[in-house]
């Protein structure tokens, strides 16, 4: 007579599946309570008054959770996106709760060369300084393959190029205003990336990959940008704002949508403890002069040692001024 039934095994694998779904839940209870643990918070009080701060990608997730503590503190706060319509509806919002009339919506698509020049250009003409640029906008195509009007990749152009252009054309404001600052959002997912010199447009790679790699370009950019600013008054930090729970996730397609959306509200961060580490970077009097670190957590943090290669940095640099059309007539850092 076997050992062996069709009713133990019904058991056995049942028993298994219980396990493996307990499992489940203490590896995910256990990064939770290390998620908290760990949880950064801008302890800096400084206000803001009569401070000009432009952030970008302001309408949704750390972006707006940003320019709502900026504007709290009495910052003039130009709210820079590509969604006029929406982002109209969130600055009514932010001014209601914050008392603070001064906060101002512009369009600004980044991943338009055009569009960047036209903020740029009206910029420069309505502000008497600029105080703090937060690069915070970007994107994450999932699956479709997609190029700009002027032929870079859309990931690419939005989250690095774009960036790299406006920081050059708004860079003599940000002298003029010295000390002032420069803020990089970037991700810990660098760390999956690498930069490819010879195939710096890569419109033919997988899509999800290049959000990688455009945080990668962050990050050199940043630290090239910093070496290149010193003893100009302007700082430049980069920064991982931690796993959030935000717009970037929603180009995920059915049905790979419906489990990460289960992992995204159960465990990732809210936006508003996302926005801490840009908040630090940007308002902190203990982040006088300090330039060229990489922040996590409201704290400075270690990077790899192939981002930090200086001959990459300054030959990327040299492709991005290519790539986006430097004029001879456009500033240079």
């Amino acid at each position: 007579m076997s050992w062996w039934s069709p009713e133990i095994g019904v058991k056995v694998y049942g028993q298994a599946a219980v396990a493996l779904v307990a499992v489940i839940i203490v590896i995910c209870t256990i990064v939770r309570i290390f998620t908290f643990l760990t949880l950064g918070v801008c302890k800096s009080k400084k206000q803001m008054n009569g401070k000009t701060v432009i952030v970008t990608g302001a309408n949704s997730g750390i972006g707006k959770e940003t320019v709502m503590d900026l504007a709290r503190r009495g910052a003039r706060v130009i709210m820079a996106c590509r969604n006029l319509e929406t982002a109209s509806k969130v600055r009514a919002q932010i001014i209601e709760e914050t008392k603070n009339k001064n906060v101002v919506l512009m369009k600004l698509d980044l991943s338009s060369l055009t569009s960047i020049r036209n903020f740029a250009q009206e910029v420069n003409r309505a502000e008497s300084r600029l105080d703090v640029l937060i690069h915070n906008a970007g994107v994450a195509n999932t699956f479709s393959k997609n190029t700009t009007s002027d032929g870079l990749e859309v990931t690419m152009a939005t989250n690095q190029f774009g960036p790299f252009l406006l920081t050059h054309l708004l860079i003599d404001l940000l002298k003029r205003s010295a000390p002032s600052r420069i803020v990089v959002v970037a991700s810990e997912l660098y760390r999956f990336a690498s930069i490819n010199l010879d195939n710096p447009n890569p419109v033919n790679t997988l899509p999800a990959y290049l959000y990688y790699v455009s945080k990668y370009a962050n990050i050199l950019f940043a630290l090239e940008l910093a070496k290149k600013l010193q003893g100009t008054g302007v700082t430049a930090n980069c920064l991982h704002p931690g796993m959030i729970d935000s717009g970037i996730w929603r180009n995920v397609p059915f049905p790979l949508n419906l489990p990460l959306k289960v992992i995204v509200k159960g465990f990732f961060k809210s936006p508003a403890q996302g926005a801490q580490t840009t908040i630090h970077c940007a308002v902190s009097d203990e982040l006088d002069g300090v330039s060229g670190k990489y922040f996590l957590d409201c704290k400075e943090h270690g990077l790899s040692q192939g981002v930090q290669d200086p001959a990459v940095a300054k030959k990327y640099w040299e492709i991005c001024e290519r790539l986006v059309k430097l004029e001879p007539t456009d500033p240079r850092i």
